[in-house]
């Protein structure tokens, strides 16, 4: 046996394109295959035929929670509490931190999974020529060179070149995406492509063949596109925008705090009490309850979608998929049925039922259940193919010529009761319309309606082939099928699109989602399936039009561009890329291994339960049915769990940055600290305890209609609006206490720990709505009873057994009169500022202006 040669193993283009007996030599193997010795040496060699496998997904997942941003600023939080003495606070804090990363990792580990299923699905056993017998062996054991045996029926279990083959077609759907069988041969030349080489995963539809093994494992095309799932992933848009808000919190805190301190060492006070109000007050304006919110929100946004069929594997996955602008779809199955159909027939008036006998003779002949052909049992199906052969009883086959890919058409020799004798030819379009001499039913002037029909058919995104029929004049069947046919008419098949499909198309446009399809079908076929599910085609490429676009003409390809047809796997990460660049957060919906690609690199990477292992890995989120319905009712729930988080950031950072202004304002003129440290942290954790429920909460309508984005600029304007507006009540709350209560230290802080918490608690009820006023909006009633609960829990404090522990004394009724009226006061300023602060948010978003498209290609048959 020969040894294979030490070089760089040639790309898949290559080996497709070398004759089968250079391949052999190349590989050092021969029509017999490999021995036993030889296999097990270059197994050694080689590696196992299997996937590679990523790291520890349990370490993977834990790392990913604890980089959270918000972490640094909690440790931080916990370190200042001990130094201030606050043991108890310090441990909720850090109780809330293990709960949020324990949530979130049992959340994700669990999804993950039940979707970490590489290789469960590939085939376990293949056979191959072994000493120079065939035998059944572990397909992990494949190397190169090998001989591999494949039939019906059998899944692919490594890359190889075809030797020999046998009306062998394969469905390549994962690869591909296309719905019919690929046929295969064995000699090279004709189209570019991969005809001449079977894809691991891929499964044999028809026929039979040898091929040799060229690629294993890692090596192979599945393999390659797997390792790539590992490399660590860019940071979704909802992580970009935690990450840029702790920064954003940093320096506002710095700030503050330096400011503060500053100002109270300059007013004479002591270092370490100065050094301590400052760091207390730098803890309050930190949103401690932030991971607890979040993890809680996205794990109630998990089952909802749960109950909604769909599985989200990377809880932080939810927020992202709420921002979804872009989605990036597959056509077959997602759009469509993923079936073939008998869509249209091509014939003159009058002449159907004609055209459906003729094509019945493959059920009378009972072919359709032996020669594996896709169409053939497609048209077994047809009833109105049932129906045609049911009329044509006791006819007989007397001969058969089965499909080749090489005449691309198949003929039959039949028999009427009433002795006629008939050859029936089936097959592409254009080879059968250039054999016919005349035809039925067109008259005399048969070819320009004939091929208008055609024409028609082809435009209609439908894949066509035709029918022609001969007097049997006794010769070889073979060589009557191959002239002087009679065209009979054509039939049209197609994919059907999905009963939902044009429904759900509308629900994501109201959602403010624009749909791009991808797909490795022909461009008209992909054209005509968009116009019939609604989804307006601004512009059509191919794979071939994006070959040499530079970047910045690539993303202005993909603004202005719908279809994307013939693409390859890289390609439709680069054209996810290219909307990236574009500011757009894209999703990416496919099933097959070709997609896997595209699934890691979009913002939010959708698979379906029915796709490949690989794809499926790849993916954010998984849907149980590919229906584009069930992924809008994911986006809406999504868009609620944002809305939902961002109330709580909205309020608790302008409400701490008040709490922080008022306190830096009440140190310059005050003897004494404005609020203890102690009274500052009880202030913060009864807060924070009232908006736990955020998650519970309703969202408006029209919060949900367009994506929604981290915005800094719009949390900032929330601070310096409604944090001072906080402040001048605080400011007021002090003028009572001083110049109407005559109030020491205790007594006013026991006021402004009141007021503060009511005030900031309270307006929840006017900041979680746009609308105005704000009662037409209602909250969940645990967001009510936890709000008033705290609410009420804060003014009984003071009159508590522990009001002397944390130094706070009872205050006067007419105080608690004044502060109801403060309160109601504030709400009203709020609401009337929120409309300036919201009204951004309002805002149409701007409409694409369409461009018009290029004329659609032509379909072959």
């Amino acid at each position: 046996m020969n040894q294979p040669r030490r070089r760089p193993a040639p790309a898949l283009a290559e080996w497709a394109a070398r004759d089968a007996a250079d391949v052999l030599e190349r590989l050092g193997s021969g029509p017999g295959g490999l021995s036993s010795a030889e296999a097990a040496r270059r197994l050694a060699v080689h590696g196992p035929n299997s996937l590679p496998r990523g790291g520890h997904p349990a370490l993977t997942i834990l790392l990913r929670q604890l980089k959270n941003p918000l972490l640094g600023l909690l440790l931080a939080a916990v370190s200042v509490s001990f130094i201030v003495g606050e043991r108890l606070d310090a441990a909720i804090i850090v109780a809330i931190v293990l709960l949020s990363v324990t949530l979130g990792f049992f959340d994700e580990f669990r999804a993950d999974r039940s979707a970490r299923m590489l290789e469960e699905r590939l085939t376990r056993t293949a056979r191959v020529f072994r000493d120079g017998e065939i035998q059944r062996v572990d397909a992990e054991t494949l190397v190169p060179g090998d001989i591999l045996v494949v039939e019906v029926g059998d899944i692919v279990a490594a890359d190889a070149r075809v030797i020999e083959a046998n009306d062998l077609t394969v469905d390549e759907s994962i690869i591909t995406g296309e719905s019919l069988p690929a046929e295969k041969r064995a000699a090279a030349g004709g189209e570019p492509g991969l005809a001449t080489m079977l894809l691991s995963g891929t499964v044999v539809r028809s026929g039979r063949g040898r091929a040799v093994v060229v690629a294993t494992g890692p090596a192979s095309m599945v393999g390659a596109i797997a390792a790539g799932l590992h490399e660590a992933g860019r940071p979704t848009e909802f992580e970009r925008g935690l990450r840029n808000f702790s920064l954003f919190l940093v320096g506002v805190t710095a700030t503050l705090t330096a400011f503060i301190l500053a100002a109270n060492i300059w007013l004479g006070r002591g270092l370490l009490e100065s050094l301590l109000f400052a760091l207390a007050i730098a803890v309050g304006l930190t949103p401690q309850l932030l991971p607890a919110i979040v993890t809680v929100s996205l794990a109630t946004g998990g089952r909802r979608l749960a109950e909604r069929k769909v599985i989200v594997r990377r809880l932080v996955a939810i927020e992202d998929l709420g921002n979804l602008e872009v989605l990036f779809s597959d056509k077959t199955g997602t759009l469509t049925e993923g079936s073939i159909v008998l869509e249209a027939l091509g014939c003159p008036p009058g002449s159907e039922d004609t055209l459906l006998g003729w094509t019945a003779s493959w059920l009378l002949a009972g072919i359709h259940e032996t020669s594996g052909n896709a169409l053939d049992a497609v048209l077994a199906a047809d009833e109105r193919i049932q129906q045609a052969a049911a009329a044509r009883a006791g006819w007989t086959l007397r001969d058969e010529l089965p499909f080749s890919y090489q005449l691309r058409y198949a003929a039959l020799a039949v028999e009427s009761p009433a002795g006629e004798r008939w050859v029936v030819v089936k097959g592409a379009a254009e080879e059968l319309f250039a054999r016919c001499t005349a035809a039925d039913g067109w008259g005399e002037e048969w070819h320009p309606p004939a091929a208008a029909a055609l024409a028609r058919l082809a435009d209609d995104g439908l894949r066509v082939i035709a029918v022609a029929i001969r007097p049997d004049d006794g010769r070889e069947l073979a060589a009557q099928a191959a002239e002087g046919l009679r065209l009979v008419g054509f039939l049209g098949f197609s994919d059907p699109p999905r009963p939902e499909a044009k429904a759900a198309i509308e629900r994501l446009a109201n959602l403010g989602i624009e749909v791009k399809i991808l797909t490795g079908d022909h461009p008209a076929v992909a054209r005509h399936v968009c116009d019939r599910v609604g989804i307006p085609v601004r512009g059509v490429l191919t794979g071939a039009d994006l070959e040499g676009l530079s970047p910045g003409e690539l993303r202005d390809a993909v603004a202005r561009t719908t279809v994307f047809a013939r693409v390859t796997p890289e390609q439709k990460k680069l054209l996810v890329q290219a909307a990236q660049a574009g500011g757009r957060d894209v999703g990416f919906l496919g099933d097959g291994v070709n997609d896997a690609p595209a699934i890691r690199q979009a913002d939010i990477g959708i698979s379906v339960d029915t796709a490949t292992d690989v794809a499926k890995a790849a993916a954010d989120v998984v849907l149980l049915e590919k229906d584009l319905g069930v992924l809008a009712d994911g986006v809406l729930e999504g868009r609620r769990t944002f809305a939902n988080t961002v109330k709580y950031i909205l309020m608790a950072t302008s409400s701490n940055f008040g709490n922080m202004f008022s306190a830096a304002g009440a140190s310059l003129f005050l003897d004494f600290l404005p609020m203890l440290p102690t009274q500052i942290l009880l202030n913060n954790f009864l807060y924070d305890v009232s908006e736990l429920t955020i998650p519970t909460d309703a969202v408006d309508e029209e919060l949900t209609r367009r994506p929604a984005h981290w915005d800094l600029r719009s949390i900032s304007r929330a601070m310096v609006v409604f944090g001072p507006v906080s402040s001048v009540f605080d400011y007021l709350t002090f003028a009572l206490m001083l110049g109407v209560f005559n109030a020491g230290e205790t007594r006013f802080q026991s006021g402004w720990f009141v007021e503060s918490l009511c005030t900031q608690t309270l307006v929840i009820f006017v900041l979680r709505t746009h609308r105005v006023p704000f009662w037409r909006s209602r909250p969940s009633l645990p967001l009510l009873a936890t709000t008033l609960g705290c609410v009420a829990v804060a003014a009984f404090i003071p009159y508590s057994p522990a009001a002397g522990a944390l130094n706070f004394e009872p205050l006067p009724g007419r105080f608690l009169l004044a502060l109801g009226g403060m309160v109601v006061t504030y709400l009203a300023l709020v609401e009337l500022a929120k409309r300036k602060v919201f009204a951004q948010a309002a805002a149409p978003a701007p409409v694409p202006a369409p461009v018009p498209p290029p004329p659609a290609p032509t379909p072959a048959a």
